[in-house]
């Protein structure tokens, strides 16, 4: 017969050890990111106590390890982990999804968008490790502040099927006066192909009849970018 697992919680480490007890004491920013980590996962399982759990997600992705590693993660991925079930997992899913939402909020608010390091500076942490390709389309004002953002498309995507009647859809809707498109290229090498170029001069050339300007066209590789348009700012 299977022996029943047992867990353990955080009440079995020393209490200068636990994470709840000195995020209480101390205040959330004198915690580690393995203690901030085990305070959303709360238990450990027999053999693993939770703080072993902690380090192990932050060392989880071989290719970026730590908290930025841990956001390009998906459930499947933490389940990996002896000891992170499908609880645990969306869990982490949805803390790794606020700090992004979050994060973004602060640029939204009063960021202007005026040059290509500015827009990949908002994407970068999101998308430089992301496994599939996204793409996204950014709506601005007159004074590149941003009104709103749209993802068009997600999973393989062919740039040269990317259609410019959706887009400006969407900017119409917002009153937009300005648009940029950004997309990641999972390989990690923001070189932009022959489609992406073509993509890129099929939507200005429809922009410049409606008269809502494509900015810029950002490609997001592993920690570095290509801008198809160059400096753009006013």
């Amino acid at each position: 017969m299977k022996e029943k697992q047992k867990h353990l919680t955080m009440k079995e480490l020393p209490v200068t050890e636990r994470p709840y007890e000195k995020c209480e004491k101390n205040g959330a920013g004198m915690l580690s990111d393995a203690e901030l980590l085990a305070i959303v996962i709360k238990t450990g399982t027999r053999g693993d106590k939770v703080m072993d759990l902690a380090v192990q997600l932050l060392n989880l992705n071989p290719s970026c390890q730590g908290l930025e590693g841990i956001m390009s993660l998906d459930i499947q991925d933490f389940q990996k982990i002896r000891g992170i079930g499908r609880v645990k997992a969306v869990q982490l899913a949805a803390v790794c999804e606020l700090s992004r939402r979050m994060t973004r909020i602060r640029f939204r608010r009063d960021y202007v968008f005026e040059t290509p390091q500015s827009i990949a500076d908002y994407y970068m942490a999101y998308m430089c490790h992301l496994k599939h390709e996204e793409v996204h389309v950014m709506m601005l004002d007159a004074r590149q502040h941003m009104i709103s953002e749209c993802l068009l498309t997600k999973g393989t995507v062919n740039a040269s099927l990317i259609a410019p009647r959706e887009i400006f859809i969407h900017a119409l809707k917002a009153n937009a006066v300005g648009i940029i498109l950004v997309h990641n290229h999972p390989s990690g090498d923001d070189t932009p192909s022959r489609e992406d170029l073509a993509a890129t001069e099929k939507v200005r050339c429809a922009g410049d009849l409606i008269g809502i300007r494509l900015l810029d066209h950002i490609i997001i590789g592993s920690g570095h970018f290509t801008s198809l348009c160059g400096s753009w700012h006013h």
